[in-house]
């Protein structure tokens, strides 16, 4: 995705995320975290999960979701 893309909506993006990259399949301009509901901009997104295609904010809500997920670990 390129500066123009970004600038066309201001909505949230849909996104595949991949390891160490992602691929933008509606452009936008943020994604949710999915443990705490913030909005990430795309330019901030630095940590997702490719098992659960999911967005975090930070390493610390990447680790909650973890815990939820592996209870047992």
């Amino acid at each position: 995705m390129n500066r123009i893309d970004r600038m066309n909506t201001g909505g949230e993006a849909e996104i595949v995320y991949g390891d160490g990259e992602y691929h933008v399949v509606r452009p936008g301009a943020y994604v949710t975290c999915a443990v705490t509901g913030n909005r990430i901009l795309l330019d901030d997104l630095r940590y997702w999960s490719v098992d659960l295609q999911e967005a975090y904010e930070s390493p610390e809500a990447s680790l909650t979701r973890y815990r939820q997920k592996h209870p047992d670990k």
